[in-house]
């Protein structure tokens, strides 16, 4: 069985505050995407940021100077 890369994985109380990490993460020129929560994860809206491991202080001072606020910071 292939083994998966660690995986960072950010989730939002809100739909609203997921798609303000969007816009944000555009706009900063932040790595990560939008996707479902995984299924190992639950979460209050159902959408999550995926990023790597290693960009976990950038996604937290691109969060901290967009007024975002992540529910969870998971690595999986």
């Amino acid at each position: 069985m292939r083994q998966k890369p660690p995986r960072l994985i950010l989730t939002f109380e809100t739909t609203t505050m997921a798609l303000k990490m969007e816009k944000i993460c555009h706009a900063a020129g932040a790595p990560g995407r939008l996707i479902p929560v995984p299924r190992e994860i639950t979460a209050g809206c159902g959408l999550s940021w995926l990023a790597a491991p290693e960009e976990k202080e950038i996604l937290i001072a691109v969060m901290q100077d967009g007024g975002v606020v992540p529910q969870d910071i998971h690595i999986v």
